[in-house]
């Protein structure tokens, strides 16, 4: 990773994710996160205020070290103990079915290899265990996707990777059977960057 990444990056992505629009979403996403829990995609700490009460303990990873500095300030404020690693999401060093929940929000759209690490949420979760995640991702409108797939290129140099024009739906549905999601654009964000994808997917237990 370059000066840019680790050094400049980081203080944009905080800025622009401590928006209030996001809160309230934050807030319902993680609503129902129980047990052992698992945050892909930690960045800056912003999701540690919305856990529940009953969460004392989580584990998150990110690979980008420059949002350690940042996340740390917030971890050192939190009632949660914070085991906060720099890892990818596409090769996690966890045993199978160790997590009852996998969170993520805003994650997806950069990861490089986001199947592989779908295929990796869904087997670090225990059977009956829930991804929770809310993403932003490819528009359900033929104009809008459009000019997302011509921005994209722009999108991934100026948000260090962020693709415009994931089907999140589709990625989640390739590993998870039952998939919960509501698909909405965001209030006073530009089309191209407000398509949300909010949800909950369920790894089955089988036998």
């Amino acid at each position: 990773m370059g000066f840019y990444s680790q050094k400049i990056f980081p203080y944009l992505l905080d800025w622009s994710l401590s928006s209030p629009l996001f809160s309230k979403y934050r807030q319902e996403v993680l609503a129902e996160v129980e047990g052992e829990v698992l945050e892909i995609g930690f960045g800056t700490g912003l999701n540690l205020s919305y856990y529940p009460e009953e969460i004392q303990k989580i584990i998150t990873i990110d690979n980008n070290p420059g949002v350690h500095k940042l996340a740390q300030k917030r971890i050192e404020k939190s009632r949660i103990t914070v085991d906060n690693r720099i890892l990818s999401g596409e090769n996690l060093p966890m045993a199978d079915n160790t997590f009852d929940s996998v969170v993520s929000t805003l994650t997806l759209c950069s990861i490089e290899k986001v199947e592989q690490a779908v295929k990796e949420i869904y087997r670090v979760l225990k059977p009956g265990g829930k991804f929770f995640f809310i993403e932003h991702g490819l528009s359900n409108e033929t104009d809008i996707q459009t000019w997302q797939n011509r921005l994209t290129p722009i999108q991934k140099i100026i948000g260090d990777g962020c693709h415009l024009n994931r089907n999140i739906r589709s990625i989640v549905e390739q590993q998870f059977q039952q998939v919960n999601l509501e698909e909405f654009y965001l209030e006073k964000t530009p089309k191209v960057a407000g398509y949300m994808y909010k949800g909950v997917a369920i790894k089955e237990v089988k036998g």
